[in-house]
C-alpha cells in the first residue's frame, strides 16, 4: 500500500514530467523561419542554404516551410524583398529638407547605418539573386534610391544652369559610387562610419561644386 502511495505521489508532483513544448501560431512560425532563413541565406548564399537545414535549425519538419512559404526560392523571396524595403526607406526617409551637401550627408550615413545594423540584409541584397523573382535586384533598388537623388539634383541643375535632362545619369553615378563604397566597406569596417561618409561627400560634393555645364573630353578618343 505504502508503495503505491509513493508512486502516485512522485507522478502527481510532476517531478518526471517533460515541459510543456508552447505551441507557435502561424504568424511567430514564419517569423521564426524567416529570421533563420535570413541568417543562412546571408552565411552561405542561397545555393549553399536547403530546406532541411532550415527546418531543422526550426524544429520543424520540411513540410513546415513548403506550407509557409511553398519551398526555398519562395522564403528567399521574401527575405528580399524585406531587407530592400528597409534599405529604400531608411535612405529615402534621410533625404529630408537641407543643403544638398547635407542631403549628400544624410543618404551616405543611411546605407551606412543599414550596412553596420542589418549586415546579414545587405549581404543577401549584394549577392547576384538566383531566383527569378517580382522584388528585383539590388541594381534595381539602387535604381529606385536614384530616382529619389535624380529629383533633388534636377532642381540644383535647373538654379544653377545646367541641363535638368542629365540629373538621371549625375544621380545613378553618385549612388552608385555611395553603394560600391558599402559593399567595400561590409568586411573591411575601416575607417570609421562618419569618416567614410565624409569621404565619399568630400568626393561628390567638389566633383559637383566644379561641374562643368558641357564636359569635355581631352584623350584622342572622341565617339
Amino acid at each position: 500500500m505504502s508503495n503505491g502511495n509513493k508512486g502516485k505521489s512522485s507522478s502527481s508532483d510532476g517531478g518526471g514530467r517533460r515541459p510543456r513544448r508552447v505551441r507557435m501560431t502561424g504568424a511567430e512560425r514564419r517569423e521564426q523561419l524567416l529570421d533563420i532563413g535570413r541568417t543562412l541565406f546571408a552565411e552561405r548564399g542561397f545555393e549553399g542554404t536547403s530546406v532541411e537545414e532550415i527546418a531543422a535549425k526550426a524544429g520543424v519538419s520540411k513540410p513546415v516551410v513548403y506550407e509557409h512559404f511553398g519551398g526555398k526560392e519562395g522564403l528567399y523571396a521574401v527575405v528580399v524583398d524585406r531587407e530592400m524595403r528597409q534599405l529604400l526607406d531608411m535612405v529615402t526617409g534621410a533625404l529630408t529638407a537641407g543643403h544638398p551637401r547635407e542631403l549628400l550627408e544624410q543618404a551616405a550615413f543611411a546605407l551606412l547605418d543599414y550596412i553596420e545594423t542589418f549586415t546579414d540584409g545587405f549581404r543577401i541584397l549584394v549577392r547576384d539573386s538566383p531566383v527569378a523573382q517580382s522584388t528585383g535586384t539590388f541594381a534595381s533598388l539602387i535604381s529606385d534610391i536614384a530616382t529619389q537623388v535624380e529629383d533633388i539634383l534636377g532642381l540644383e541643375f535647373k538654379a544653377r544652369g545646367f541641363d535638368p535632362k542629365l540629373a538621371p545619369l549625375y544621380a545613378q553615378a553618385l549612388v552608385g559610387m555611395v553603394a560600391l563604397t558599402g559593399q567595400w566597406w561590409l568586411d573591411v569596417r575601416k575607417p570609421k562610419k562618419a569618416e567614410v561618409a565624409a569621404h565619399l561627400v568630400n568626393l561628390a560634393w567638389h566633383g559637383l561644386d566644379g561641374l562643368e555645364a558641357k564636359p569635355r573630353l581631352v584623350g584622342h578618343r572622341k565617339n
